[in-house]
């Protein structure tokens, strides 16, 4: 039997980059990468839930920390999130596309400006963020970039355009990375969550619709943010060293049922 050393999956020295860092998903990452010991950067748009937040991450360990005020539907903002991590850090080695948001228009009513503001931040702002930090991976040939797609990218529900569309955009701009980055010793990967009761779901669906959500799924329930944490802290280790270009779906069994 082979045994997968704990020390596989220690974090210790690396520096993790969590976009939309301040709640839900990105928290929770956060949290199990400070917990494996990673210095951890977060960024979202609201100071007062970043220090919050940062002080949680922390909370019963030693590693350092910072947040960084940023609106990722800028382009530019995503320049300087990385140059103050850069600045502040020394170094950035595992950077986790979190932040996004969506919008419930359907194909003949979705506006310009919300279509617009969609892509930017789920898809452009990856990219842009992606760009900027990966050369400094490269210098020290070791890297992990990690893209939050979504379920919704591999199937989807009336409504979501923009949303599917971007999330489906983020495992192919994965793919190409993969291929570009891998003799540099830089894996790209994207999770693909299911079913996760964020504040982002609660705030476009209904009661109804989460109490259909849940049914759906193998286990019969929305999934808690921590139990993201795990799938990524395996991406962004050396336990998963050998795992790129590919879409882990973390879904509770939802895309195991077809009706």
């Amino acid at each position: 039997m082979i045994n997968v050393p704990t020390s596989a999956f220690d974090l210790s020295g690396r520096v993790a980059l969590v976009t939309g860092g301040s709640k839900g998903l990105g928290k929770a990452m956060a949290r199990g990468f400070a917990e494996a010991g990673a210095d951890v950067v977060i960024a979202s748009r609201h100071e007062d839930e970043l220090k919050s937040a940062l002080a949680e991450i922390q909370a019963g360990t030693s590693v350092r920390g910072m947040f960084v005020v940023a609106d990722l539907a800028k382009r530019a903002e995503a320049d300087r999130l990385a140059k103050a991590a850069l600045a502040q850090m020394g170094h950035v080695d595992i950077l986790v596309n979190n932040a996004g948001s969506s919008v419930l228009e359907e194909i003949d009513q979705i506006t310009d400006s919300n279509w617009d503001r969609i892509l930017e931040l789920n898809l452009s702002s990856c990219m842009a963020l992606t760009r900027a930090l990966v050369p400094q991976m490269k210098s020290r040939h070791w890297g992990r970039v990690i893209y939050i797609s979504s379920i919704m990218g591999m199937v989807s529900r009336a409504g979501r355009d923009a949303y599917s569309a971007t999330k489906a955009a983020l495992i192919g701009l994965c793919r190409a990375n993969a291929l570009e980055l891998g003799s540099f010793g830089i894996t790209v990967n994207c999770l693909a969550p299911g079913p996760f009761l964020t504040d982002l779901p609660k705030s476009v669906l209904s009661d109804a619709d989460i109490e259909i959500s849940a049914k759906r799924t193998a286990l019969g329930r929305w999934g808690d943010p921590q139990e993201l944490a795990g799938p990524a802290l395996l991406l962004a280790s050396d336990a998963g060293s050998y795992i790129t270009g590919q879409a882990l779906v973390v879904d509770g069994g939802t895309l195991c049922m077809t009706f």
